[in-house]
């Protein structure tokens, strides 16, 4: 069994090496010819570069500023949404606490009048509470949209048109 294990874990082909030298192309080279460029090309160049340079330094300005516009957008529509949710969590809160109290009245009703007259008061109190709470979201969502436009509007006031 040994020498079944000794032969199994010799590899069975021998790597082949690539030879020692391979043969080395080289490119001719050309000799260019020594030209002068003109001063009127030189700095015309020079212009242009000049140019390249303050046309990047213009897009990299306006691209930081429309960074900072879009991250003050999406920090006020983020604050807008978590304010219109907070009221949205406050009314379901007031909704379903009114529910469970008109629960508990209409279990001391002792008459079929008495169930209208609680019936008819909590369906009341009901609709002007969710009048209410249905300003105070438009409200909300107004101030919202009203501040997210406004960086943006800022902005664009900026732009002027050539």
């Amino acid at each position: 069994m040994s020498e079944a294990t000794e032969t199994t874990s010799r590899p069975k082909y021998k790597p082949v090496l690539a030879p020692a030298s391979t043969p080395k192309f080289e490119l001719p080279s050309f000799d260019l010819p020594k030209i002068e460029i003109p001063p009127v090309l030189r700095e015309l160049a020079e212009k242009s570069v000049s140019q390249a340079k303050e046309t990047y330094e213009k897009l990299k300005s306006a691209a930081e500023e429309a960074t900072d516009v879009l991250e003050e957008t999406c920090a006020n529509a983020s604050k807008g949404v978590s304010d219109y949710n907070l009221k949205l969590i406050e009314a379901a809160r007031e909704n379903t606490n009114a529910a469970f109290d008109f629960a508990a009245e209409i279990m001391t009703a002792k008459s079929l009048s008495d169930f209208v007259e609680l019936s008819t008061r909590h369906t009341r109190k009901q609709y002007e509470a969710v009048t209410a709470q249905t300003k105070e979201l438009a409200a909300i969502a107004q101030k919202a949209a009203v501040e997210t436009s406004e960086p943006l509007k800022e902005s664009l006031g900026k732009f002027k048109v050539a």
